[in-house]
């Protein structure tokens, strides 16, 4: 599985630290930055993660910023994109699996790097299989288009 990363300045240091413990654990990481604690904007980095889950570039991603709000609600405006905010192992396994969250986001100033990894592992050990939850995943896209059709009008 190919799984993105990205942060803000704010979470650079755990998204350093999720990064090598997936690759640790075998996962391809493409890594969206930023690269310092300089300060950059984190909608920029959840953008090109969510545009590049949509084209199917990668898998997953994995987005960190100070509280991890800012990341979700970004990435979530890319078209067809779910992006769940996590700070405990349920939440991150049912966006899984009740959601088909394609990120999971956390919050560097909410979460140790240690329970983030838990949260991570979670998230990522599960798949989506569909289930009554499809039909629900269908519902929240059906109204997305429908919303998109109205604004190209």
């Amino acid at each position: 599985m190919k799984i993105a990363i990205g942060s803000d300045h704010n979470a650079f240091e755990l998204k350093e630290e999720l990064r090598t413990y997936m690759i640790d654990k075998g996962f391809e990481v493409v890594d969206y930055g930023c690269y310092s604690c300089e300060a950059v904007d984190y909608p920029d980095v959840s953008f090109r993660v969510g545009n590049d889950i949509k084209t199917g570039i990668v898998d997953r991603g994995v987005l960190v910023c100070g509280t991890g709000i800012g990341v979700a609600i970004a990435a979530g405006k890319v078209p067809g994109i779910r992006a769940a905010l996590c700070h405990d192992t349920y939440s991150a396994e049912r966006a899984q699996l009740s959601n088909n969250a394609q990120i999971i986001t956390m919050g560097a100033k909410i979460i140790g790097s240690e329970v983030a990894k838990k949260v991570l592992e979670a998230y990522l050990n599960v798949q989506f299989e569909g289930g009554a939850s499809a039909r629900k995943i269908q519902q929240i896209s059906d109204q997305e288009e429908a919303y998109l059709k109205q604004e190209s009008r």
